[in-house]
């Protein structure tokens, strides 16, 4: 060849070998990321050994891994982290020293040094921030609490690189363990944090204002790649995790109003360069040394699997969630992270860990990584079967403190879920004197509802107990406004059992979801993306001056329809562009008649504003009472509110009429209060 074309052969095989095996994993059901590292294994080094050069594909590897992070950044915000800061600190705090203590104990009960036994902590302390996210992203689960949970204590994790690998050459006892170099290198990895969340704050929502301007999509998309890939590697370059660096920078973008632009344009280059990374993990794994030590490594991996679950398991119930939940955090994170291999990779040179040792903490690793996506499918089935070996008092039900009025209470509201719907949901039902009750599981939303005087409880709606509690046998609509799929399913098909004839009113994101909860029992479900799409269309009919009973028509036949794609109209065949121009300059604008006002004790006869200026009262607001249809005797009083039907020029001139002893620049900011409605 003319020239060097290793890498890009290197590419093609990987993507031919990775087609068959992800489309038959696909048919399989089985997770693509299986797919892609089962595709590493055979056709890495220890396999069928056609890639040539490993190294260059882990290293387009580590940018598929910076864009999952920075896109994964983008959809957070700092709001958001400020608020997870007790699963961040707490969670991800007691996670790693649990796991530290554990490890090292055992290390040293067969027979590890000091040094080593420390180091085996920092190994199995890591989890796998890629595939973990992955996974929950592919499952909609990001915004569960268990999701919550699992990124908090993650990124705990990923702050921890840096003290780790300061503190393998001390304790290998060889060069670089002075006490001052560890505490100026975290000095500086801190320093580095917070001048990337200044710059992705301040300094490139500017320059991505000036990139906008040019036009230029490709000039977009660079500089979004430049940003990700260079947080990347400041952070890599003070010791942290180049995930880490990723995830800030995104997080910080998430606030800019062209974060959702950023989105859509960094999505193909992510899954493109991340289906690499969990090939890459695949070709890591040695067949030979699994082989010759598979008794030692599946003891190994029973052992990383089932002590990490039940460590997180415990952190996470001291957290103050269900079991269920606490059930599904802990399995979600049973596995070593890919920074521990890094890691390992530093100590065996540190002389830490033998070659024997690292092969096996190799394969184990990576089998916990590809077991990862199916623990993760089957932590809502665990955690369920848990809460049904415990017995009726566990701590959901004593953390749920029920009203004395709870048997009394009929023909209430149950709303799970106190977010941003819940709130809103629960703020008017106070209001409007209608009685209800929340279930919430996060903490934080109980102490906050509380505080606002909601009544809100502590409790997994899972739970047919938590249920029974809250009334939901005598209770007549039960809301769920939950980003949890799972638990909104299972929500839905025990209430239809234990009330049969309780209305069910779901909020779920997309329309794919809408079957399988009509099917379990829901009277109305409401798709996030779809009351969008009617939103829009309603908008726009009406800018067209279509008449509101008729948009209403409209509406109400896609709903009927079942949600289905707007492929036909409903509306009456006539030409609106015939009826936006004659009602499109019409408009109806209330004014109030104040005290000074010369139209005080004259009827609209005699101020003759339809002859005048062709303006018609088409209604007037008495003393808090509505009066239509009015008169050319209809007198007007002081404080009257009159609703006037012109065009905006006509009714300027009424304007002048009802209030000409004040000049017309006056009236809007003074004396008039104006109100703007448009038909």
């Amino acid at each position: 060849m003319p020239h060097d074309i290793t890498l890009l052969n290197d590419l093609l095989i990987l993507l031919l070998a990775a087609l068959p095996i992800t489309f038959l994993c696909h048919r399989l059901r089985l997770p693509v990321m299986v797919g892609f590292m089962l595709t590493g294994i055979i056709i890495g080094p220890s396999g069928a050994g056609l890639i040539r050069d490993p190294h260059a594909v882990e290293l387009l590897a580590e940018i598929g891994v910076v864009l999952l992070l920075f896109t994964i950044g983008l959809e957070f915000s700092l709001q958001r982290m400020v608020e997870m800061k007790r699963l961040v600190l707490v969670g991800g705090g007691l996670q790693v020293t649990l796991t530290l203590l554990i490890a090292f104990g055992l290390a040293c009960l067969f027979g590890r040094s000091f040094s080593q036994s420390v180091f085996f902590g920092f190994l199995f302390a890591l989890s796998s921030t890629a595939i973990v996210l992955k996974s929950y992203m592919d499952r909609a689960e990001v915004e569960t609490p268990h999701g919550k949970a699992g990124v908090g204590i993650l990124l705990f994790q990923d702050l921890c690189i840096v003290p780790m690998m300061l503190l393998t050459p001390v304790l290998s006892g060889k060069e670089g363990s002075d006490p001052t170099q560890i505490v100026l290198a975290l000095g500086e990895a801190a320093l580095a944090i917070a001048t990337i969340i200044l710059t992705a704050r301040f300094v490139v929502p500017f320059l991505l204002g000036r990139i906008v301007k040019l036009r230029s999509p490709e000039i977009f998309i660079v500089f979004v790649v430049l940003v990700s890939l260079g947080t990347a590697s400041v952070t890599a370059h003070f010791g942290l995790s180049l995930a880490l660096g990723a995830f800030i920078a995104g997080l910080v973008l998430s606030e800019s109003e062209y974060s959702h632009q950023i989105v859509s344009d960094v999505l193909p280059f992510r899954d493109v360069f991340n289906s690499l990374f969990f090939i890459s993990i695949g070709m890591l794994l040695s067949l030979a040394a699994l082989l010759a030590n598979l008794p030692t490594v599946l003891f190994l991996l029973t052992a990383l699997i089932v002590g990490k679950a039940l460590i997180v398991f415990v952190v996470a119930l001291l957290l103050g969630n269900s079991l269920r939940v606490a059930t599904m955090i802990g399995l979600g994170l049973a596995q070593v992270g890919e920074f521990s291999f890094i890691l390992a990779k530093v100590g065996a040179g540190q002389g830490l860990i033998s070659d024997n040792d690292y092969q096996q903490f190799l394969a184990a690793s990576i089998l916990s990584m590809i077991l990862t996506p199916f623990l993760i499918k089957a932590a809502p089935r665990a955690g369920y079967g848990l809460q049904a070996l415990i017995s009726p008092k566990s701590k959901e039900d004593l953390s749920f403190e029920p009203p004395e009025s709870t048997d009394a209470q009929k023909g209430h509201v149950v709303i799970v879920g106190y977010g941003m719907n819940g709130h809103n949901l629960a703020k008017v039902l106070s209001r409007t004197s209608i009685p209800h009750k929340v279930l919430e599981l996060n903490a934080e939303n109980v102490r906050k509802g509380k505080a606002d005087g909601a009544p809100i409880y502590y409790g997994d709606a899972t739970r047919r107990e938590i249920l029974l509690h809250a009334g939901l046998a005598s209770a007549r609509i039960l809301v769920i406004a939950i980003s949890d799929l799972l638990a909104t399913r299972r929500i839905v098909a025990l209430a239809r059992e234990m009330n049969p004839d309780i209305r069910i009113i779901v909020r779920t994101r997309y329309m794919s979801e809408l079957n399988g909860l009509y099917s379990l029992g829901a009277n109305q479900v409401i798709p996030e993306e779809f009351e969008t799409s009617i939103e829009i269309f309603s908008r726009v009919l009406r800018e067209y001056g279509v008449g509101r009973n008729l948009i209403e028509r409209e509406v109400q036949e896609i709903r009927r329809e079942g949600y289905k794609v707007l492929r036909s109209a409903s509306l009456p065949l006539a030409d609106f562009s015939v009826v936006a121009e004659t009602f499109g300059s019409v408009s109806s604008e209330t004014v109030f008649i104040d005290e000074h006002s010369p139209a005080i004790g004259k009827t609209l006869a005699e101020l003759n504003l339809r002859s005048r200026v062709g303006v018609t009262v088409i209604a007037a607001i008495c003393d808090s009472n509505t009066r239509v249809n009015l008169g050319p005797e209809f007198r007007i009083g002081a404080n009257d509110i009159l609703v006037l039907l012109g065009s905006p020029e006509q009714i300027e001139q009424a304007q002048d009429i009802l209030n000409n002893e004040h000049p017309l620049s006056e009236h809007r900011s003074n004396d008039t209060a104006i109100f703007h409605h448009s038909d």
